[in-house]
């Protein structure tokens, strides 16, 4: 099975400046994170993530991948910029935001009330995301209990960003991604072992 097997949009014209990819997932995320930022090459566009995780054991998720893959991994600080070749991680127990810095884009890493039960929340990043890249960013949703994320989602799809949900036979629990999906915020839907290809050829004007 291949990607295009999935995809039938035509090409997109490359952008030149400005990629981006927001990540959010729950339950099974850390092998499902781990499946993807492994197969990723150095040159892959900035990665920010939201992985519900309680604090302390965040820092210690990023640092272990970090160590199995080619691109960076650590957990984000605040102000911390967003380039290619590094992939932040929500510290758990805070919210992480993207904001622009410059040409460029930095994170918000701060404390705040839960958004739908959680601390990070991905309905915080992928609003911030939708907000401030709009149309340059990729949006993964994968698998989680829950809605958190699905709604920003769709927020991020209507402002022009390029959306995926992980599929059902790959997720160990779908609500997620199937909230995504039944409200309308999802232009792909790809199991786990094709998402990797699908940011590769997002970085390069495919998808």
């Amino acid at each position: 099975m291949t990607l295009s097997s999935h995809l039938h949009s035509a090409p997109r014209s490359t952008r030149q400046n400005g990629r981006i990819v927001a990540i959010g997932t729950s339950t099974g995320g850390t092998v499902a994170l781990e499946t993807i930022l492994t197969r990723l090459p150095e040159e892959t566009p900035g990665i920010v993530i939201v992985q519900h995780m309680p604090a302390v054991f965040t820092a210690m998720f990023a640092e272990r991948l970090d160590g199995l893959c080619r691109i960076e991994v650590r957990e984000a600080r605040h102000g911390d910029h967003v380039r290619p070749g590094l992939a932040l991680v929500a510290p758990g127990g805070r919210h992480m935001s993207l904001t622009r810095n410059g040409s460029g884009y930095a994170v918000d890493v701060r404390d705040g009330e839960p958004v739908n039960r959680h601390k990070p929340s991905v309905d915080v990043l992928f609003r911030s995301v939708a907000r401030v890249a709009g149309a340059d960013a990729l949006g993964i949703i994968m698998t989680g209990m829950g809605a958190d994320g699905a709604q920003a989602m769709k927020e991020m799809h209507d402002t022009g960003a390029t959306t995926i949900a992980q599929d059902q036979a790959s997720c160990v629990v779908f609500g997620m991604p199937m909230e995504a999906i039944r409200i309308g915020g999802v232009d792909h839907v790809l199991p786990l072992n094709l998402i990797p290809e699908a940011i590769i050829n997002y970085d390069k004007g495919r998808l």
